[in-house]
Parts: C-alpha cells; sequence; structure tokens
C-alpha cells in the first residue's frame, strides 16, 4: 500500500516502551491459543511469499491462500483465483450469510514494495519475532492485515458462524506499483464479484498508540490524490572533456532546489476537520489549542502552520506535497548529458485542481526550459461518508478491547485501491485492528515491523466486529 498511517505528534515512544503489555491484555487472552497459531502460520506464509512487483508472485500467495479455504470446507465456487497476468492474479473468497444485508467487500492487497536484504537488520522475506515485535516485508503494510482477515474468515467458518449477509474477500495485485491493479481489474472484468454496500479496507488507519496504550481509532473516509510528474532537462551533450555552462543535470538540480524551498497552502477539509476535533481532547497547552482552531472554520493559517510544524504527518495532513523521488540521466560517464530527468510525486487534498498543482510547481521550478510531463492523469476519488451503523460496531468493539476510545474519520495523506472503488460509487472505510505507534511507520521503509501483541489482538477485533456487522 502506498500507505500514511494517521497524524501523530512525536511521543518520544522508547524501544522498551514497545515490550509494555497494551490496554486491557485480557482482550488478547481471549484470542483463542488455535486462532493465534494459525494467524501467526499465515502471516509467516505471506511474508515469506515474494510478492513484489519484480520478481514476486501474487499469484503464488493467492493459491497458497485458496488452497487453505478448499481446505476449511468452502465451496470451490466460492473460491477463485482470477486475473489476466499469469503472475499478478488475485484471490477472491465468498463467507456466505443469512442474505438480511448487503454483502460488505474485506479488501486486502498482497503484493509488497521491493527490500534490499543490504539494507535491513533482518531477511525482509523471513518473519522474524524480535523484542516484541514481528519484523518482515508486509507486516504492516499490509499482509499483516491480509492474514488477518483471511484467519478470521476460516474461524468463523469453522465454527459455524453464518454472519447477516456475505463477507467477501479480496486479496489483489499491483496496489503498489499500479500494474495489473486487481481492483481495477475486478471492476472491469468481474464487477459481481466485488460488488457490496460498502468496503472495508485493511490498508491503513486502526488504534493509534499514544503514550503506550491505543488512544483513537481512525477510520481513513478520504485520501488525497496520487499524482506524478516527469521534469525532463535536455541538451546537446558533448564530449565531457569540453563541459559547458548549460549542463542538463546542473539545470535540474537548480530547478529542484528551487522546488524544495516551495510549500503549497495550508488549508483544511471536512475530513481533518473532524479528525482534529477528536484528537484535541488527548492533547493539552498549544497542540491542543492548534487542534482546536484546525477544527474550526474559517481557518487560522497561524494555528496550521504550528501544527503543520509538529511532525511530517500534520505536514501532509494539511496541505499538498509534492517532492522528488526517482531520478535519472546522462548515457556514458565521458559524455556530457543530454539528458536529465526526475519524478516528482504529489499527494493532493481532495478537491485541489491538479491543473493549479501543476502551474505551481512550474512556478516553483522558474526553468521554461524544464519539461513537465504528467505520469499518470490522477484519479479523484468523492469522500465516503461517516456510516454510523459500521463506526458504532467499531466503537462497541474497541471499547471492550481497549477501554473507551473515540472513532474518528480521517484523511489519508497516502493513496490506497480505495481510490478505485469511491470511483466507481461505492463508499470504503479504510481501518484495522493492529494497533500501531504513530511516531513507527516502517511501511515501505528499512526493517518494516508490528507489535506482536497488536497483530493477535487484531485477530479478536475482526472475529468480534464480522460477527456484529
Amino acid at each position: 500500500m502506498k500507505q500514511q498511517r494517521p497524524i501523530g505528534l512525536r511521543l518520544a515512544v522508547t524501544a522498551a516502551l514497545a515490550m509494555l503489555p497494551l490496554a486491557n491484555v485480557a482482550a488478547t487472552e481471549r484470542t483463542p491459543q488455535a486462532q493465534r497459531v494459525l494467524g501467526r502460520e499465515l502471516l509467516q506464509e505471506l511474508i515469506e511469499t515474494d510478492t513484489t512487483p519484480d520478481h514476486g508472485s501474487t499469484t503464488a500467495a493467492a493459491e497458497s491462500l485458496a488452497r487453505r479455504f478448499l481446505a476449511a470446507g468452502f465451496d470451490p465456487a466460492d473460491v477463485l483465483v482470477v486475473g489476466d497476468h499469469p503472475l499478478k492474479r488475485n484471490l477472491v473468497v465468498r463467507l456466505r450469510g443469512r442474505g438480511e444485508r448487503e454483502p460488505i467487500l474485506l479488501l486486502a492487497h498482497l503484493d509488497v514494495v521491493e527490500a534490499r536484504r543490504e539494507d535491513w537488520h533482518f531477511d525482509p522475506y523471513k518473519l522474524t519475532e524480535s523484542d516484541g515485535y514481528f519484523y518482515g516485508r508486509g507486516t504492516s503494510d499490509i499482509k499483516g492485515g491480509a492474514a488477518g482477515l483471511v484467519a478470521t474468515l476460516l474461524r468463523l467458518h469453522a465454527e459455524k458462524i453464518v454472519p447477516r449477509g456475505d463477507y467477501v474477500l479480496a486479496l489483489t495485485a499491483g496496489e503498489e506499483d499500479g500494474g495489473d491493479n486487481g481492483v481495477q481489474w475486478l471492476l472491469a472484468h468481474r464487477p459481481e464479484l466485488v460488488e457490496a454496500a460498502y468496503g472495508i479496507n485493511v490498508d491503513g488507519g486502526g488504534p493509534e498508540i499514544r503514550n503506550g496504550k491505543p488512544a483513537v481509532l481512525s477510520v481513513e473516509t478520504a485520501e488525497k490524490v496520487y499524482l506524478s510528474f516527469t521534469l525532463t532537462a535536455r541538451n546537446p551533450g558533448g564530449h565531457s572533456s569540453l563541459p559547458t555552462p548549460d549542463n542538463a543535470i546542473y539545470r535540474l538540480a537548480q530547478g529542484l532546489s528551487r522546488l524544495a524551498s516551495y510549500q503549497f497552502p495550508l488549508r483544511t477539509n471536512s475530513a481533518t476537520r473532524g479528525y482534529y476535533k477528536g484528537l484535541a481532547s488527548l492533547y493539552s497547552g498549544q497542540v491542543a489549542e492548534d487542534m482546536r482552531a484546525a477544527a474550526t472554520e474559517p481557518q487560522d493559517v497561524v494555528a496550521l502552520a504550528r501544527l503543520a510544524a509538529t511532525s511530517t504527518y500534520n505536514n501532509a495532513q494539511l496541505r499538498t506535497t509534492c517532492i522528488p523521488t526517482l531520478l535519472k540521466g546522462g548515457h556514458a560517464e565521458n559524455a556530457l548529458p543530454q539528458m536529465a530527468q526526475a519524478t516528482v510525486n504529489c499527494r493532493v487534498l481532495p478537491g485541489e485542481d491538479p491543473a493549479a498543482v501543476e502551474a505551481a510547481l512550474k512556478q516553483a521550478v522558474a526553468d521554461p526550459a524544464i519539461e513537465f510531463a504528467r505520469v499518470a492523469e490522477p484519479m479523484p476519488s468523492p469522500p465516503s461518508p461517516v456510516n454510523p451503523e459500521l463506526f458504532a460496531r467499531i466503537a462497541e468493539v474497541a471499547k471492550d478491547m481497549w477501554s473507551e476510545i473515540p472513532v474518528s474519520p480521517y484523511m489519508s495523506a497516502g493513496a490506497t485501491d480505495s481510490v478505485f472503488l469511491r470511483a466507481a460509487g461505492m463508499p470504503v472505510y479504510v481501518f484495522n485492528g493492529i494497533a500501531y505507534d504513530v511516531d513507527d511507520d516502517r511501511a515501505h521503509g528499512q526493517d518494516e515491523r508490528m507489535r506482536v501483541e497488536s497483530y493477535y489482538q487484531s485477530l479478536q477485533f475482526n472475529y468480534r466486529l464480522l460477527q456484529a456487522l
């Protein structure tokens, strides 16, 4: 997932704190030992199946999980591995209900971003348990969530629990790199498989650990728009022994340096205002005052600026961001570069005009000789309205698991497959039951991890919630 967890303030959560039990440890103890064992087996199976876009296979993971559902007695007609690309297929499983409500879609992606062994302290493609954490590529993004959904459906089926309506599990390909995207494929080729009243996507959100215990459970109802540009400087080139002042690499670097000092304007929307309103009660002093200001209109730009400066998460919640992520250029060690190119990735606030973002970038770069091109057209999606019944059920289960904590909508600064479903008219809510430290988000990074007890608690959270809906 191009996952971006909800906002968080620096809380100086130490490694020792990670070993402390979460609030209401009895919730973990109620997770049956057999379910813990199954959950760990599934997590290990997924982490140790390479599903990277370049040399892995989501098909291998989908087929392996399909065999588990079939062995558990699911009807083969309800366990489908589908997709055009032989290495990037998707798993769709239906747990039949009583027909008293419309189906609910449960969504996670199977693919993960690349990880290099030399960059990690552990093998990224082996599940390692150490110091109270599970380490491995995909633990938090989002194989932990996927394994938890599989474990929950298998448990419900084994216990002969028939939900009020169908649950449709879709574990998909192509979320991370956009190639052969499984949700897009299903909507285009097999929409009947994922038709539902709404979707629950486990690719973000969930209980935020603050001061050592879950303090708020965030449910993403909106997300920023993903938009990338290539910026290209060109030059006739020549022999490196005869340098010229208009070197393409210099030109691009100077433009990027000017871009580095630019910041988009600060502004809020309904999702961020609602989130800060709930979050303000957890803080005191200037931070709390600024959060309360962020929750109201008209906007207090001074308060927003102070809040944005407290963390990268807050900054990303309050403005569009654009940052260089890729560089390439030149063609030979002994030749002047004929081309230098950077990819600039933007996360655009909902409702903001992509053309205006492009115009602002061009103005910041301030060099008409640098060519701009969109990598792909953006796909905005409407925010999902708060679903009162769903939010109430989440709050009930969360209260029993972690004591009473607020359940709050928020806007994701990242991007998920929810964008395609929302654009197709399906409301989607992004959250899971894996409690996490707001200042320890390692998705896509070195030594990706999640708390062991958070994962086991999430199995019980899923089980309780899916029975309640």
